[in-house]
């Protein structure tokens, strides 16, 4: 049986890996020259189970106000509104209650945590590396109040048996010596002594070719244009290399993915949410982090990554656009020299921008669509990389009838079912992806 993975970041070539591994004949079809060329290349660089949250929260609708008027505001919506943007954004604030923070929440960190398994038993399997390193992630708190609000978390934290410490100053201190120049800033924090650090980017390049040495064809600078849908199946994916048949298709174009099964009568809500990240050189070993500092004032990710520095974060609602800003690199920098002055060479940080495919309510879409043989792991927003080995492998079970190794349910698409018409039979080219 022959499976067509629809793109190549981190989601596509896990799925690609965790399929071969299953038995099927594996084929990857993406626009870039190589893998891992959009929103894996310069992400974060942390795997936190622990700090798996959905951005729709109890009280975000009033923070996202407050931080328009920030200097250095985490979130940013540009003015120009679009139809896709508003749907996103309202079914986003619909999700924004107690009851749906936590189901939705209680799902991303069971997926997270079983993810966090899987990549621990392909470290094992494989002998992969990609500057990783298993030192946990502290959650930092500049105020009282965001220290108090911890508690919502710890009671999920709690309920999933996640193991976590809340850490005064002099813990945090201990936990990451690097912010000795910078306690005074700080009140507490929360640390996820299970998470840990990675480069996404090396990583998905070497999985890549452990899985062409498995057989899995990686089929690049191929733009994939529409799928063909004849009596209710994907019979072929039309590209710029011509038709590719296949008796399956995954769906794992990130942000593109939801203009590609448009046209099916399948609405996908996803959205691009752009991110920022800076790489800095370390110039001071003892100022530098050991591991993932999440900054919760400007929610921030510092993460060490072997000689440098990855400081990562913002959420932009600015379409596709992938204009660098420099006021979001000045809010990144600022971030880091608080926390770790001196630890990194601002001078030579690269600055670079991606878009993160974003679901309403934080959980990503893993399974089965309403066509047949079509198959979707999308929608990750900012936990590609944390959540990418555990969905591959769950779809793997699926497109195999394996029973999955943890529960599934709400994962899947079938939650906004009642936003989808059937799928129609089309053919021919008529592009779905710019």
């Amino acid at each position: 049986m022959k499976i067509a993975v629809l793109g190549s970041g981190v989601i596509g070539v896990t799925s690609a890996w965790y399929l071969a591994q299953a038995g099927f004949e594996v084929e990857v079809i993406d626009r870039q020259p190589s893998v891992a060329m959009e929103t894996s290349f310069a992400n974060a660089g942390e795997i936190s189970p622990g700090y798996s949250s959905p951005w729709a929260a109890p009280g975000i609708p009033l923070k996202a106000l407050k931080w328009m008027f920030m200097k250095h505001a985490p979130l940013i919506i540009q003015p120009r509104m679009d139809m896709a943007k508003l749907r996103w954004m309202t079914q986003m604030l619909s999700n924004c209650s107690s009851a749906a923070y936590a189901v939705n929440k209680a799902r991303m960190v069971r997926l997270a945590e079983y993810s966090r398994d899987c990549l621990t038993e392909l470290r094992t399997l494989t002998g992969i590396c990609f500057d990783e390193r298993q030192q946990g992630t502290l959650q930092l708190f500049r105020t009282q109040k965001q220290l108090d609000a911890a508690g919502k978390d710890i009671e999920v934290l709690r309920a999933g048996g996640v193991a976590f410490e809340l850490l005064d100053v002099m813990g945090c201190l201990a936990a990451e010596p690097g912010l000795r120049g910078s306690q005074d800033r700080i009140v507490g924090g929360l640390r996820l002594p299970g998470d840990e650090t990675g480069d996404c980017f090396k990583f998905t390049q070497v999985l890549a070719r452990l899985a062409s040495e498995q057989g899995v064809i990686f089929r690049h600078d191929t733009k994939i244009t529409q799928l063909n849908v004849v009596e209710g199946r994907v019979a072929s994916v039309s590209t710029t290399q011509g038709r590719i048949t296949a008796d399956a298709f995954v769906l794992a174009l990130g942000s593109y993915s939801p203009a590609l099964v448009a046209p099916l009568g399948i609405h996908l809500p996803v959205y691009p949410v752009k991110g920022y990240s800076v790489t800095l050189p370390i110039v001071d070993e003892a100022r530098a982090p050991v591991s993932t500092v999440m900054d919760e004032t400007y929610k921030i990710a510092i993460t060490r990554l072997d000689r440098r520095i990855r400081v990562g974060g913002m959420a932009e609602l600015a379409g596709f656009d992938l204009t660098l800003n420099n006021k979001r690199k000045h809010t990144l920098l600022h971030s880091v020299q608080d926390l770790f002055g001196g630890a990194g060479d601002a001078e030579n940080a690269e600055f670079w921008t991606g878009l993160r495919p974003m679901t309403p309510d934080g959980t990503p879409v893993v399974g089965r669509s309403p066509v047949p043989n079509l198959f979707m792991n999308t929608g990750h927003g900012t936990l590609g990389w944390t959540m990418a080995a555990g969905s591959a492998r769950i779809l793997a079970d699926i497109i195999a009838g394996r029973a999955a190794e943890i529960e599934t349910t709400g994962l899947g698409f079938e939650r906004y079912l009642g936003r989808t018409r059937r799928p129609q039979t089309t053919d021919g080219l008529r592009p779905a992806l710019s």
